[in-house]
């Protein structure tokens, strides 16, 4: 079966993380808190929010937004932080809404031969405003709050399969996400490129690109 289109994940791979606001709210915690050592901060924070991120399906579901903003409650709590949560948050969903986005990304886009389908762990309103802020134009959208589930997790690979048409074989899921992107493709019966761009070891049986072009060579699809 030949390959038909490209999904794609979008922060962290087409856009930047938001690792530097995140630094940013770590830090006014560490000067607001009682905090002996700054990397317990990040370590409960992340710990909190991907507890709750990974129960998040079904009719338990709740979006980004939700478990972010209240795992950053804990962890002021946790913390003794009198830092306001919600004008914390607000810097994190400012970089979602305009994110800085990879050199590489918009001749994706433009050149690729095969639509290019967003699929994303993230809140649609959210990413459909980072697409339209950097004047993306993909050949459709699915999010996790479409889906009520978040990569790992089938539902979300499952639904972008039917709502756009397609077959697992008729798909290659680009990703820079090993525990989400290319687990979560890999066990729908998609293929799955894992995007290294900052030279990490490769786990044997990935398949690896080290920009958003080289999926082209991958696919034999280069000019």
């Amino acid at each position: 079966m030949s390959i038909k289109a490209y999904f794609v994940d979008f922060y962290g791979t087409i856009v930047h993380e938001d690792g530097e606001v995140i630094k940013k709210i770590t830090d006014i915690i560490c000067k607001t808190g009682r905090v002996e050592d700054p990397s317990e901060v990040g370590a409960f924070w992340w710990k909190d929010f991907q507890t709750m991120f990974m129960n998040s399906y079904g009719d338990s579901f709740e979006t980004q937004r939700a478990l972010e903003e209240r795992s950053l409650v804990h962890t002021l709590e946790r913390f003794g932080s009198d830092a306001d949560a919600k004008e914390l948050s607000g810097m994190m969903f400012a970089h979602w809404v305009a994110p800085p986005i990879f050199e590489d990304s918009k001749e994706f886009f433009e050149k690729s031969p095969l639509p290019v389908y967003v699929v994303s762990n993230i809140d649609t309103a959210d990413i459909l405003q980072a697409i339209a802020f950097h004047g993306l134009k993909p050949a459709g959208v699915i999010t996790s709050e479409d889906a009520r589930s978040y990569k790992p997790r089938r539902e979300l690979f499952v639904q972008a399969l039917q709502k756009f048409g397609l077959k697992p074989d008729e798909v290659v899921h680009i990703g820079d996400s090993l525990s989400s992107d290319v687990k979560g493709a890999t066990e729908v019966g998609i293929r799955a490129l894992w995007l290294n761009r900052f030279g990490k070891t490769v786990p044997k049986g990935v398949e690896s690109i080290t920009g958003l072009l080289d999926a082209f060579v991958a696919l034999g699809l280069e000019e």
